[in-house]
């Protein structure tokens, strides 16, 4: 959460100075004001730009080798009845859960009603 509160802030500056920068060269084009040199020099701008880019890339390929290696196992799923406390036990393929339905291993599908709760937890 933080971190994308954080990236927005980042996007947030980088448009004001982008605009601002704009603004600037419109008035020195006009002659209103001496053309400055950059403050930043564009070299490192465009370093800053692939590193950030690389960075993306080499974390999406990670993500991506991590979640290869969860396979779509059985897991052992618990309903629980907030009412009533009872509890049902189902085996289910980790990939055919889906909000709040699922379907179990032998093919059931099972939809939970707003009073149940699910609880995940390794296959027995």
């Amino acid at each position: 959460m933080f971190g994308k509160l954080l990236l927005t802030v980042v996007v947030i500056i980088a448009a004001f100075l982008v605009v601002r920068e704009r603004w600037r060269s419109d008035r020195a084009i006009a002659g209103a004001v001496a053309p400055r040199s950059p403050l930043i020099p564009p070299v490192l701008i465009r370093a800053l730009a692939y590193l950030l880019l690389a960075s993306m890339v080499i974390g999406s390929a990670i993500y991506l080798v991590l979640d290869m290696g969860e396979e779509p196992g059985v897991v052992q799923a618990q309903v629980v009845n907030a009412n009533t406390g009872s509890v049902t036990q189902y085996l289910i393929r980790r990939d055919s859960l889906d909000g709040r339905r699922f379907v179990t291993a032998d093919g059931r599908e099972v939809r939970l009603a707003d009073v149940e709760r699910l609880i995940i937890g390794a296959a027995p």
